[in-house]
């Protein structure tokens, strides 16, 4: 059944259909031809799309192992109470995601909790009468911000397990040889944790590239297409054109973010061995 609906897929990127009737036109490169290029519709949609997808895909991973890598460090010095702060932590990600999403929609309103805090300290000036999702300027960098604190739980439990697996004697020699805290963390626990930071960022670039329930959800790429990203705009293609034979550019533009992610793992993993 798998192999079926593969197959069946990337055939209908071959095709034009809109889903009822009961034969397809066999266009061949068509679809692919008009997504990038051709179509003066669809090409310039999925190259803003495309932009806004890249933006996701360098901030979301960087962000990711920036704020992950610091809590692990912090949360491995814990040794009281650390099996319930990393519960604490883990939270967003266990809590229904659909839930948290339509929490941060209020939040971010323009009567929400972060314009009413801004407001409350003094700082009144860098509110959005808009709403964070609103403005054009602030809707891309909240849903990566928020996409940040999506995964950092699943990045900081990887770092935790590493950092709870380096040989004790390792950091006493760099202590013995002067090390401090900083230079320790720098020079000798970072590139021990190489291999999970590869991890994350594959991870993480999968997710922005194929991932869109959350700005299906928050802002449906809005406003404007300020955050429409390629698999939002998949996901248009397949279902939100009424009766236009748009499954065929929806498949053409799946295979593509495949081929693209494909890509990707391939150069983490030779980077990956490379290092090691």
């Amino acid at each position: 059944m798998g192999l079926y609906t593969v197959g069946y897929g990337f055939a209908l990127s071959f095709a034009t259909w809109n889903g009822f009737t009961p034969n397809w036109t066999w266009v061949g490169l068509d679809n692919y031809a008009d997504l990038l290029w051709r179509s003066p519709v669809y090409a310039p949609r999925v190259r803003h799309a495309a932009l806004n997808t890249l933006w996701v895909m360098i901030a979301s991973p960087a962000l990711t192992v920036a704020v992950s890598f610091p809590l692990a460090v912090l949360l491995n010095r814990v040794r009281r109470l650390q099996s319930v702060l990393r519960s604490v932590y883990f939270l967003p990600y266990v809590t229904s995601g659909v839930a948290v999403f339509f929490a941060w929609q209020y939040i971010l309103q323009p009567d929400g909790a972060i314009n009413y805090l801004l407001d409350s300290v003094g700082l009144g000036s860098l509110s959005q009468p808009q709403g964070w999702l609103g403005n054009p300027s602030t809707a891309m960098p909240t849903m990566i911000a928020v996409t940040v604190w999506g995964h950092v739980p699943v990045a900081m439990l990887l770092y935790l397990t590493g950092l709870q697996g380096i040989d004790r004697s390792v950091l006493e020699a760099a202590e013995l040889d002067g090390a401090g805290w900083w230079r320790t963390n720098a020079s000798v626990i970072w590139p021990l944790v190489r291999p999970i930071t590869a991890i994350v960022m594959l991870l993480n670039l999968r997710e922005s590239l194929q991932g869109f329930q959350t700005f299906l959800v928050m802002t449906n790429g809005g406003p404007g297409d300020h955050t429409n990203v390629l698999g939002l705009e998949a996901y248009r293609l397949a279902f939100l054109k009424n009766l236009a034979p748009t499954l065929g550019l929806a498949s053409a533009l799946g295979w593509i973010l495949f081929a693209a992610a494909l890509v990707l793992a391939l150069i983490n993993l030779r980077a990956l061995r490379s290092k090691t």
